[in-house]
């Protein structure tokens, strides 16, 4: 088992990342020893629940099931939680357990953060995405009609637990959607200022195969190194004032696509690789970047086959844009790589956006 541990010296908060390849049986254990003897309930995945209920060994009476997809991070399951959460008499000494992907932990954090105002809650990501980026950092949030996320808090977890044996019955595309997130942190390593040189791009190149294989080891590696650039931006800016923006790296034309697309059809990652697409193509276009790098950069995210995304009009993707969290009344903020590794905030007013 490894342990991280994130630590925001500013706030007084810290927490652990726990990181193994153990038996998934091992896991009750594990939260149970955290929790001791408190209340709680979890909130799964569908899919999950119905591969690992077994496994997993939660009384039946304690979860909540929650079906699939990002449509379903929404208030009206939020309050069903809330409800949930009050008929099994949780106190704020208690806990509410998230399993699942990113969807779960956004939901349940975020019921989290205003059940009494504050109640414990555990992260069990299960997928690539979840593992690597979602469960770490306190984001929570529910989405409405006007956009994604934009209802949420910063709320941070008592724990995470990461089992790298759940990414083996993960579907191929949302193992791939997770690569999306992957792939954006080799983009902005640099700009993360962790205290070690982790050389993501290097490893990404070098492992495709083994990524694609699913090679247990190989993805513990890869979720260890996205972790630790995740806490290296959270410990100095919990709250996104100004670091922690870069984490958006692409977020902001692929929000705006999953709205036109009304969260379907395609994924966040695959919509998050097209923004980082867009991105590099506008870099360029301003002079931010050279040719080079952007060809570097476009290679790395050609060698994991991600699908192409339908071209929407531009007045279309602006509107959507304009909804996004670090937009302003006349202008949109985009995260834009600046050299090899680096990327930075920039504000432009719309007449300035090419599409």
């Amino acid at each position: 088992m490894c342990k991280l541990e994130v630590n925001i010296k500013s706030a007084q908060k810290n927490y652990p990342i726990f990181i193994n390849n153990r038996d998934i049986t091992s896991l009750h254990s594990d939260i149970a020893e955290f929790i001791g003897d408190k209340n709680y309930i979890v909130v799964i995945s569908e899919k999950v629940y119905k591969l690992y209920v077994s496994a997993l060994g939660f009384p039946k009476d304690k979860i909540f099931i929650l079906k699939d997809g990002e449509k379903e991070k929404n208030i009206k399951n939020y309050t069903k939680i809330l409800d949930f959460a009050l008929k099994h008499h949780l106190t704020r000494e208690d806990s509410i357990i998230a399993v699942g992907g990113g969807v779960v932990g956004d939901l349940a954090g975020f019921v989290s953060s205003t059940y009494m105002r504050g109640i414990n809650y555990i992260q069990v990501p299960t997928t690539l995405l979840a593992c690597t980026d979602s469960s770490v950092g306190g984001k929570t949030a529910i989405n409405s009609v006007y956009g994604k996320n934009l209802v949420g808090s910063f709320y941070q977890p008592s724990a995470v637990f990461i089992n790298v044996n759940f990414l083996k019955t993960l579907d191929e595309r949302q193992f791939k959607s997770g690569l999306g997130e992957v792939v954006k942190y080799g983009f902005i390593e640099k700009s993360c200022l962790c205290n070690e040189e982790l050389n993501l791009m290097n490893f990404l190149n070098e492992n495709v195969e083994n990524i694609f294989n699913r090679d247990i080891l190989v993805l513990a590696d890869l979720i260890k190194i996205c972790i630790k650039l995740k806490i290296a931006v959270v410990n100095q800016d919990e709250k996104e004032k100004g670091l922690r923006k870069i984490l958006n790296y692409g977020h902001t034309y692929g929000h705006a696509l999953e709205k036109i697309l009304n969260f379907r059809k395609f994924t966040h990652g695959e919509c998050v690789v097209a923004g980082i697409l867009f991105a590099l193509d506008f870099a360029f276009k301003t002079g931010k970047i050279d040719k080079e790098y952007k060809f570097l950069c476009e290679d790395l995210i050609s060698k994991f086959k991600f699908p192409d995304l339908p071209k929407f009009d531009k007045i279309r993707i602006i509107n959507a844009m304009k909804s996004d969290k670090k937009a302003g009344s006349d202008y949109i903020t985009f995260i834009l790589p600046t050299d090899y590794a680096k990327v930075e905030a920039f504000k432009f007013q719309i007449d300035e956006i090419s599409l």
